[in-house]
């Protein structure tokens, strides 16, 4: 009798099982993977990209849709069975979705509003379709992609310090001030050597020759071993030996290497 009970509750166990990977189950509506590209995408859509219970309300009839991360037609990828398509007629039309001020919005090829959601979430969102039918979007249970954490001011002054200086060309130094000797410095005030710019024709495009005047004790600058510079529109350009090349901006009096990324490097004419 034992036996017949414990055989009973494995054939039930099993066939529940199988009943789940036919229809499904919160659990795999929790794991189930992202949109291709979900991570990589702007982070304005990152809250909507994956999967959403789509209900007409009053009306009991409910899909789900999928928001993609792709780009098509007007918007971005939107997939759903084609059951969908019957029992909410609405998304006959929809080929695509978006972001509008804040919430998603389902588009035709046209790139219209075929169904928008109202911006506030909770976290369900509800909408006006162009059926006039009022329509709910549900993303409980699904998984969505991290957005990036609000950056820091230590992160803030980073990525400012790494994107060029705008340079107004009209109050930067005029080209014939350029050439001659220079005092090259690591830190304000500190020289580590000096560097000659010519008026001699490089063998580089619309660039003149350079080059250290005596021995250069930094490393960092006998490796990079400059053979040229060009100034073009406020920005003054060394470039190395092996052709890369360190642009500088005008500052103070003297020029600094522009965007201030990794080693400072500054020069200042010599009287």
């Amino acid at each position: 009798m034992e036996k017949s009970l414990i055989t009973t509750g494995l054939r039930r166990g099993a066939a529940a099982a199988a009943l789940a990977l036919l229809i499904g189950s919160p659990a795999g509506a929790q794991t189930a993977p992202l949109p291709r590209g979900a991570e990589q995408a702007p982070e304005a859509l990152k809250p909507f990209i994956g999967a959403w219970d789509l209900e007409k309300l009053g009306a009991s009839r409910k899909c789900t849709v999928t928001f993609g991360a792709e780009v098509a037609g007007k918007g971005r990828q939107v997939r759903f069975p084609a059951t969908c398509r019957r029992a909410l007629p609405i998304l006959d039309d929809v080929v695509a979705w978006d972001v509008s001020d804040g919430a998603p919005r389902l588009l035709d090829g046209a790139g219209k509003a075929v169904l928008a959601f109202e911006e506030k979430a909770d976290p369900g969102r509800r909408g006006k379709g162009g059926d006039g039918a009022q329509y709910g979007l549900d993303p409980s249970g699904y998984v969505r992609a991290r957005q990036r954490p609000t950056p820091g001011r230590a992160e803030l002054a980073a990525t400012a310090a790494a994107r060029p200086t705008v340079v107004d060309p009209a109050s930067a130094p005029a080209a014939t001030t350029v050439p001659g000797r220079y005092t090259v410095m690591r830190q304000v005030g500190r020289d580590v050597c000096r560097l000659v710019l010519s008026t001699s024709p490089s063998a580089n495009a619309g660039a003149y020759t350079t080059s250290f005047d005596g021995l250069c004790p930094d490393t960092g600058l006998t490796i990079f071993s400059p053979v040229a510079w060009r100034y073009e529109a406020g920005r003054l350009e060394l470039i190395a030996r092996k052709g890369h090349k360190v642009e500088l901006v005008f500052e103070g009096g003297q020029w600094r290497k522009d965007p201030a990324v990794g080693a400072p490097l500054m020069l200042k004419k010599l009287p």
